[in-house]
């Protein structure tokens, strides 16, 4: 993989010589971000060697290079899912690029449902821990990407962030709410049963993403903000059947609120 990676990174910079100083992997119908960049190279991931295809509606499939506030970016429209049919690796292959790019800050963001009632659709969540029910790990197997083999996880969405965050969401009227994250294998939604069982045993949103690519962001040893957008409840919290669509409009509809917290976070936290 390691190797793949490489020729990855040799096609990128045949077209940007771009230093990101952060990553951000946005979410389903979290794209538009992307597109407000300066001075921006759009590559599609399609033309990068090696590099996954994503097969989602809401995934544009593009490692967009630019500036935010003269803080240079790398942007990805498009994450790989493990159901896809992925393997894990292929997954956090995109982080492994920014790894061997030198990017030291990772945003993750998300859509995720609520199994929390006091998570509305509508609402941004900062991700302040994870729980990891995909049963996957990708970092099993050979250390091509260096040490450490058994990586500390007990600050996996760097705390330090935290006021930081809340403050820039304080300043822009976003009424954050903190969380954690229950990450599962998906495509199908989760049972009404299986939403009980996720609120009992500590998550407040579900989502089929991001888990992966934190470990192997940590692995690499960059600094981690994790943002969920709370898109639906989870079943049978209401008697609502689920969707993709509404996924994606709701999305939408606060793509407005997204893009001024993480517009607020890039100009703030590569001060510290």
């Amino acid at each position: 993989m390691k190797k793949n990676v490489e020729q990855a990174v040799a096609y990128i910079r045949q077209h940007t010589d771009l230093k990101p100083q952060i990553g951000i992997i946005l979410g389903s119908g979290l794209g538009p971000f992307a597109d407000t960049l300066e001075e921006k190279v759009v590559i599609p991931t399609e033309t990068i060697p090696h590099y996954p295809k994503s097969t989602v509606e809401g995934h544009a499939g593009a490692l967009v290079f630019g500036k935010h506030a003269g803080v240079n970016v790398m942007a990805v429209k498009g994450r790989t899912h493990f159901y896809e049919g992925y393997s894990i690796q292929d997954v956090t292959f995109v982080v492994r690029i920014m790894q061997m790019l030198g990017v030291p800050l990772l945003i993750v963001t998300n859509a995720s449902g609520s199994v929390n009632p006091r998570l509305q659709p509508g609402d941004l969540m900062l991700i302040t821990d994870h729980i990891n029910f995909l049963f996957q790990n990708p970092l099993r197997g050979k250390l091509e990407f260096g040490e450490p083999r058994f990586p500390d996880m007990s600050d996996v969405y760097t705390r330090e962030y935290f006021d930081i965050v809340d403050q820039i969401a304080l300043e822009r009227g976003i009424a954050l709410k903190h969380g954690v994250l229950w990450v599962t294998t998906g495509p199908s939604y989760e049972t009404a049963a299986e939403v009980k069982m996720i609120r009992k045993f500590g998550g407040d949103s579900v989502s089929m993403s991001t888990v992966p690519e934190v470990i192997a962001a940590v692995h690499a040893g960059m600094k981690v903000i994790g943002i969920s957008c709370i898109t639906n409840f989870a079943t049978g919290i209401t008697d609502n059947k689920l969707t993709h669509d509404e996924v994606t409009e709701t999305a939408n509809r606060v793509k407005e609120r997204f893009t001024s917290l993480v517009s607020g976070i890039i100009e703030s936290v590569h001060l510290f």
